[in-house]
């Protein structure tokens, strides 16, 4: 190890690039249900709901409920980031946790981190006893068919309101819409200056408020767009537990002088996680058009 990269340096950069990570950021993570793994693939068990059995006599037999179980599946896959750096000033200023080669990689990983919960709340998911079995999101979590002509609208939030309202979702759990800069300014577009909801909607827009009709509000640029049709943003609305997030390593950070690369000096990022939808009930697809 070079005069330069000593071990207080490393551990110094560690930790920068932990806080980074903390301060900038994933947007979704504080928003899904977070759990360390061992191990590529995790399971995750899930209780279905039951009902109560009305008693008709006073010694009559116990009732035998066989509660209905099931699972998730989630492989994890491993996330990497790395760069060389020959200049000695440069490798000096890593320590500096403002330093351009700190933030654009903790920035990178965020994103990762985000692009895979986004994934898991429209992609099928692995269900069954060994995870053999793939079910995708149903229509009726769609608030409209895709290929909309109009964007994001207080009629679609109140109809993906109404989704997990009918599908008896915890009232008590926190609800999210994930969605993009064009979405909310569609909102405030659409909302009537004499409409009680304008004040609102426009002080969303401005970042003052983050929420509104029981939604918080999460935005975010990482949203893809339909695969049919590709002029519409797919934007979701979920509540806390409906998608987890498996983390097998979060993020960690070394720096180590390459040998083989004319001892410039190697900045390397790792983390290893997966997601997965846990409850097609509880997330709710909602298709927006962009121009």
């Amino acid at each position: 190890m070079s005069s330069q990269i000593t071990t207080s340096f490393v551990e110094q950069y560690s930790s920068n690039v932990q806080l980074l990570s903390q301060q900038m950021g994933s947007k979704l993570r504080a928003s899904v249900d977070e759990e360390s793994v061992v191990g590529k693939n995790a399971f995750f068990e899930q209780i279905d709901s039951t009902a109560a059995v009305l008693r008709t006599s006073r010694h009559g037999d116990t009732p035998q409920i066989d509660t209905p179980h099931s699972r998730r599946r989630v492989s994890l896959a491993d996330y990497e980031w790395g760069d060389l750096i020959d200049d000695s000033d440069k490798i000096r200023a890593l320590v500096d946790p403002t330093s351009a080669y700190a933030r654009n990689a903790a920035a990178a990983m965020n994103r990762a981190m985000d692009d895979v919960i986004i994934t898991a709340m429209n992609a099928s998911a692995s269900t069954g006893v060994a995870g053999g079995t793939s079910t995708a999101l149903p229509s009726s979590q769609k608030t409209a068919t895709s290929d909309q002509s109009d964007g994001l609208t207080i009629a679609k939030l109140l109809s993906a309101k109404k989704i997990l309202d009918d599908n008896d979702v915890d009232p008590s759990l926190k609800r999210y819409i994930v969605c993009g800069p064009q979405q909310i300014s569609d909102l405030l577009g659409t909302t009537s200056v004499t409409s009680a909801d304008f004040n609102t909607v426009r002080a969303l827009s401005t970042g003052e408020v983050n929420s509104f009709l029981g939604f918080e509000f999460i935005m975010s640029t990482r949203l893809n767009n339909d695969a049919t049709n590709t002029t519409d943003r797919l934007v979701f609305a979920y509540t806390e537990d409906a998608i987890k997030l498996a983390i097998g390593k979060d993020i960690k950070a070394n720096i180590s002088e390459r040998a083989d690369k004319s001892y410039s000096t190697q900045v390397y990022y790792c983390m290893s996680l997966g997601a997965v939808r846990m409850e097609e009930k509880a997330v709710v697809q909602i298709p927006c058009h962009e121009a």
